[in-house]
């Protein structure tokens, strides 16, 4: 499985530049991807103005994920601010080539930027099955709670979609690494860089990690650009045969 992340300075609020800027990007892309990552609201940065950005399920950034995918032949998931009724969601969505769309809703709410206020939490995790592997993408803060992470031999790869602040680089790093060593999962952490409308600075450090939590690939501080690395299901099998530690894991239920 072939694995990119677009690491770029997200235009605030201003979802037609951002598009064209992936579009850009997804011309140039040399490396033959399977999915393509794109940070946390990545057509708007991390706003809370939902009333005006907000999209339908149909509007525009949906229909443009699904041109895109099909045009290119990999599957781009990444998150936006979604309406449904009177409610609004930070809404990761994987869509692919096929126009098949799947979504998952952000659980856990930055109280900080007052995200709680603004937005419908989610209530169920996502796993998506695509080409022999499973996936389970998570958003930003999600990152700090590992019992919402944690794998009960349901996914293979664990995607965080984030704004993570410049801040608090280091325990993005960190964490990062946490959750794939405690989970023996692939991890993708797809970040941006930039300074956004809120005046808060992002580093990027996008990364993808193994699951013995050692880095395949990265992007230095405050870099644009695309990251890549290939994932191999064998290895990832062969590891998890020879060193089951899954199996010892408490069995638990979430409740809210």
């Amino acid at each position: 499985m072939n694995i990119s992340v677009f690491q770029f300075d997200i235009i605030w609020e201003n979802p037609v530049a951002n598009r064209a800027k992936i579009d850009d990007w997804l011309e140039k892309i040399s490396r033959k991807s399977d999915v393509i990552f794109l940070p946390e609201m990545f057509t708007t940065g991390f706003s809370m103005n939902v009333a005006e950005l907000a999209e339908a399920m149909d509007g525009e950034t949906i229909r443009w994920m699904k041109q895109s995918s099909a045009d290119h032949h990999c599957a781009l998931s990444g998150s936006l601010i979604i309406r449904e009724g009177d409610r609004f969601f930070n809404r990761l969505l994987f869509v692919q080539p096929s126009g098949e769309i799947q979504f998952y809703d952000k659980r856990h709410l930055f109280t900080m930027a007052n995200e709680e206020s603004h937005f419908q939490r989610g209530t169920e995790r996502l796993i998506v099955d695509y080409k022999g592997w499973r996936i389970c993408p998570l958003i930003c803060y999600d990152l700090r709670f590992p019992v919402w992470a944690r794998n009960r031999n349901e996914y293979d790869i664990l995607v965080y979609s984030a704004n993570w602040p410049q801040a608090r680089n280091e325990v993005w790093n960190t964490l990062l690494k946490a959750r794939a060593i405690e989970n023996q999962s692939y991890v993708v952490g797809a970040n941006r860089v930039g300074v956004d409308g809120s005046l808060i600075s992002y580093m990027g450090n996008s990364q993808l990690i193994d699951p013995k939590g050692h880095i395949l690939a990265s992007i230095g501080d405050h870099h644009k650009g695309v990251v890549s690395a290939g994932f191999s299901y064998t290895e990832l099998m062969q590891f998890r045969n020879t060193f089951p530690v899954l199996n010892d894991a408490d069995h638990f239920t979430i409740q809210d």
